[in-house]
């Protein structure tokens, strides 16, 4: 009874930090009457993404303007800015969706209602993954800061948003608005390719930067391959996203 408290407690505060809502079993999968392209969706994913990058630059620019006013403050101590920094790295790892215009609610609602594979993870073990990558992502990314004399628009830091608005753009796609087709290419093409791209940066900048985050890149190339069996056993709908006759909200 104690133990099954303690998980209960675990998974609430899991849940929480990570922002997961709890699976909704009275909401159903999306179903759709066609397999037309639906364009308009494309459109917004795109502009959703770009605007979120966009956004995401400037507050980095931001950021670099605030720190270097803090170095220059001889009144304050060195670690002030190397705290801020860590702190804004949090933030962008694990609540980088507030900088997005598209739903990215976390919910375990549609992992909860398809068919996965008996390998697949249970529910509980996605937020705490994610909470270590976020702790490896805030290491990290400090490192590369510290070597790129506290700037904050250089390349591998820039890769590293555009790889997190990628992230939240297939969680629209997948987890808010069920479209498990169009999930597989996007996971692929989007988190997995650009986690690979941006742990080859760090590891180049930093080595140590890269062995660290090297992790993220293992978690995504099982959640890859998991996100391919649940579409393969779900009917294996076209790999775009569909023109959808019900949308549950």
């Amino acid at each position: 009874m104690n133990q099954s408290n303690d998980i209960g407690i675990l998974e609430k505060f899991v849940n929480t930090v990570m922002g997961v809502k709890p699976g909704n079993k009275q909401q159903s999968l999306n179903t759709s009457s066609t397999k037309e392209l639906d364009i308009k969706a494309v459109l917004v994913y795109t502009l959703g993404t770009i605007l979120q990058i966009g956004v995401m630059v400037l507050v980095l620019l931001g950021m670099e303007k605030l720190t270097t006013l803090i170095d220059s403050n001889s009144s304050l101590p060195s670690w002030v800015s190397t705290l801020i920094t860590g702190l804004f790295f949090g933030l962008l790892s694990i609540r980088s969706r507030i900088f997005s215009l598209l739903d990215n609610t976390r919910s375990r609602t549609t992992y909860d209602q398809v068919i996965r594979p008996r390998w697949s993870p249970p529910p509980l073990v996605f937020p705490i993954v994610w909470m270590i990558i976020a702790v490896l992502r805030v290491i990290s990314s400090g490192l590369i800061w510290q070597a790129m004399n506290h700037q904050f628009l250089v390349l591998p830091l820039i890769l590293f948003v555009i790889h997190l608005a990628l992230g939240d753009t297939w969680n629209t796609i997948f987890t808010v608005e069920k479209r498990l087709g169009a999930a597989v290419p996007v996971v692929i093409l989007g988190p997995w390719l650009s986690a690979i791209l941006v742990t080859i940066i760090y590891w180049e900048t930093v080595p140590l930067a890269g062995i660290i985050l090297s992790f993220s890149c293992v978690w995504l190339t099982i959640a890859s391959v998991l996100v391919f069996r649940i579409w393969q056993l779900n009917g294996s709908e076209p790999l775009y996203p569909l023109k959808l006759a019900n949308v549950e909200k």
